[in-house]
């Protein structure tokens, strides 16, 4: 307890109570800087997360977009090859279906090679890199 029955720092105001007020000022204004300057130093990365993940998920999607034509044209080729087949040899609709069958496999294929969970073979390899390497 301070002078006057009053706990220290407390009830008094004016001139005479100034230093300790000027203090506790100071101190808050440093921290409100301190406070600023974090803030600050952590919007610019919150904005450069969105824009990675906007960047990120078109990605996803051309991604996405590749697979699926990439799958569909396997099946069209696969269609296209058996319905020419069924008109030059007369097997109505077993050619279709059989070429059919083999563009959808052919379709995967393509899909799992792009994805990259199978790899090229060892021909394609050096036609794709080039045919020094």
């Amino acid at each position: 307890m301070a002078k006057d029955g009053r706990p220290a720092g407390t009830g008094s105001t004016g001139p005479a109570g100034q230093h300790g007020a000027n203090a506790r000022d100071e101190d808050l204004e440093r921290r409100r800087r301190d406070l600023e300057a974090s803030l600050a130093s952590r919007v610019p990365d919150r904005l450069e997360g969105e824009d990675a993940a906007k960047a990120g998920s078109a990605v996803g999607y051309g991604q996405a977009f590749k697979l699926s034509s990439e799958f569909i044209a396997g099946i069209a080729v696969g269609v296209g090859l058996g319905w020419v087949v069924d008109r030059l040899a007369g097997t109505s609709p077993w050619g279709l279906m059989i070429f059919l069958l083999l563009g959808f496999g052919a379709g995967i294929l393509n899909v799992l090679r792009s994805a990259g969970l199978i790899g090229m073979s060892e021909r394609a390899r050096k036609l794709r890199s080039g045919p020094d390497k």
